[in-house]
């Protein structure tokens, strides 16, 4: 059996759909899996990474604002349009998947061209673009929150939760085994603050603000602060001279991370929110209000309504984040009740039964 799995873009993309080809190959090792992404995103070197073969489009997104990069579009669109045709052709797909992301447009109106079964995997509680057009050609779309009829056929949909890699979902009760791989010491608590693959400008300036008081209080950070801002991380650091907060542009090995960590800062993109209700870790969420529709203020407040993580705007962290992470830090009550109320919400099947759709499509043809 053969199948592509296209999209990427961020994170939040690429990482469920390793999820999915993990699981696939869980189940017949034999499937032959071959991811197509977008050209100078970071699916190109994190696909690879994770021991899957990937070939790059040149498609690229449309910026909301008039730029000079929009007029390329439609001509790297077309290009892209004939390199995924050739892609399904050579490849001969039994399923094409879309996760979402520039790429899966092309490839997956390609595979319907050529009558080949197609599956959607949206992430969010509010439907990508990509999606939103793909949605009609598709015979199965995978979703993880309530509600996604305003966006898709109903009869197509699928509640299944959003797909975590494994090793993610194995980190609980590992706290020792992670604070060992980040050098950092069992008898201090340990704040993990993630703002997603590239980081989060918001996050990491309301941290570099308040870093003296983190390194008074005595707790350990693990920070990833994404690439742009590693720099200015470090410098910040080395002015406290603290030796208990450490900074890295990326974390590989996030199941390690979550595992160390006491409470958790994050942006609430959909891949962060279904992991951090895998881990049962308590959390402050802080949505990313550009994200479209303010779809991250949703997702968060589908764990805040059931007080299972707490809620900062993101115009308000600056001067409320850190002190509301030192104060929950400081209360083993109320961490035990988000922990309690997050694990609840948890879907640790999702990528076995996005997996399970794709081998019915795939048996169907």
């Amino acid at each position: 059996m053969k199948v592509i799995i296209s999209g990427g873009g961020t994170g939040g993309h690429i990482y469920p759909a390793i999820a999915i080809a993990n699981e696939l190959k869980t189940i017949d090792p034999s499937i032959d899996v071959l991811f197509v992404g977008a050209e100078g995103k970071m699916e190109m070197e994190k696909v690879p990474r994770a021991g899957y073969r990937i070939v790059g489009l040149p498609v690229v997104g449309i910026k909301r604002k008039l730029t000079v990069e929009n007029l390329a579009f439609p001509l790297k669109l077309g290009r892209s349009l004939v390199r995924a045709r050739q892609i399904v052709r050579d490849f001969a797909p039994d399923v094409a998947v879309g996760v979402g992301g520039y790429a899966s447009g092309p490839v997956l109106m390609a595979a319907s061209l050529k009558n080949i079964p197609t599956l959607i995997q949206e992430q969010n509680s509010y439907a990508g673009l990509t999606n939103k057009l793909l949605a009609r050609w598709a015979e199965t779309i995978c979703v993880a929150y309530p509600g996604m009829e305003a966006f898709f056929p109903a009869e197509k949909i699928r509640m299944t939760g959003n797909p975590v890699r494994t090793d993610i979902m194995e980190a609980v009760g590992k706290r020792e085994e992670g604070l060992e791989f980040f050098g950092m010491k069992p008898d201090y608590k340990t704040l993990l603050i993630i703002g997603g693959s590239q980081g989060a400008r918001t996050l990491n300036e309301s941290i570099e603000k308040d870093l003296p008081l983190l390194a008074e209080a005595g707790h350990q950070v693990i920070w990833q602060t994404g690439p742009p801002f590693i720099e200015r991380a470090a410098k910040a650091i080395g002015g406290i001279g603290s030796d208990r907060i450490k900074a890295m542009d990326f974390i590989y090995a996030m199941d390690k991370a979550y595992a160390a960590a006491d409470v958790v800062v994050s942006r609430a993109g959909a891949l962060s929110v279904s992991e951090l209700c895998l881990v049962e870790k308590p959390a402050i969420l802080v949505p990313f209000p550009a994200a479209s529709e303010d779809h991250q203020t949703k997702n968060a407040m589908s764990l805040v309504g059931r007080q299972a993580a707490l809620l900062i705007n993101d115009r308000d962290a600056p001067k409320e984040l850190v002190p509301a992470a030192l104060r929950l830090l400081n209360d083993p009550v109320q961490q035990q009740t988000l922990s309690r109320n997050i694990r609840q919400l948890a879907k640790p099947k999702a990528a076995r039964e996005i997996a399970e759709e794709v081998l019915k499509l795939a048996g169907a043809k």
